[in-house]
Formats: C-alpha cells, structure tokens, sequence
C-alpha cells in the first residue's frame, strides 16, 4: 500500500473508534451494546482489514501479537497499552500526541447498563498524563 491509502485507513480507524464514545463499558464486550478495552481496539482494527473479522485477543495477547510495531512516543492512530509486571492490563487508542479513547472504568463485575453507570465506566476520551508503565504500538506499521 502506498502512505495515502494507510492514512486514509488510519483515519477510518480513528473515525470509527471515536464514533462510540457514551457507549457503555461491558466485561468481555466487542460489539456496539458494549465493549471492554481491547473489545473497542480490536473492532476497530477489524474495520480497516488489521485484525482478521474473526479476531479475539486480551489486551496482552494484542500487544503481542504487534510487539514489533513499538514505537517511542504516541501519536494519532497508535495504541497505547498500559503495563503491570511486564504485561498490559489495559488498552486504549491515540487519537492525537495529547488523549486516548477507550473502554474503561470497568473491569470484571460490569457486565450490564445498570453496572456500567455505577462504575461510570463506558468509552472515553482521556489526557496521556504520564508515559511510564505505558507501551506505544503502530499497529499501521502492518501495512508497509
């Protein structure tokens, strides 16, 4: 693929990710009734042809399968995975150098719309405030 064509899935990706942000956050969900964070991640790489449709990965299994696509600092399109003890427990996508979008404030007990709100947990935008303990991935480096 020529740089024009990644861009432009790039910002597909982007677009699309961003689309469900208020969308509830739910334990195992990869769909738009619910996602969890690599849930959202992983149907957005599905969207651009990254991820095969069939696709389901954890957040550290995902981080895995791209190890080879680090890259130093964030930027729009990367994903950014938090570590603990060397592994990631939580993923989220760059939308600038500056925030992420993600599934959080959830984890293992929201499992419906009542729990979700409890936990506010649903998709979000944040500010990258810090980068240690955190892992940056390209996972558009696939495609050159």
């Amino acid at each position: 693929m020529n740089p024009i064509d990644v861009a432009l899935l790039k910002d597909s990706f982007l677009e699309y990710t961003k689309g469900f942000e208020g969308t509830f956050y739910t334990w195992g969900g990869d769909d738009p009734s619910g996602f969890d964070c690599s849930g959202l991640c992983i149907e957005g790489l599905k969207s651009v042809g990254i991820l095969a449709r069939k696709s389901d990965y954890t957040g550290e299994r995902l981080r895995q399968l791209l190890a080879a696509y680090e890259v130093p600092t964030p930027y729009e399109g990367c994903l950014v995975f938090f570590m603990r003890d060397g592994k990631a427990y939580h993923v989220e996508v760059c939308i600038n150098k500056y925030q992420t979008v993600g599934a959080s404030g959830g984890g293992s007990r929201t499992k419906t719309v009542q729990d979700a709100i409890k936990h506010n947990a649903f998709i979000k935008r944040r500010p990258i405030t810090q980068t240690s303990n955190l892992v940056f991935i390209d996972p558009f480096q696939v495609l050159t």
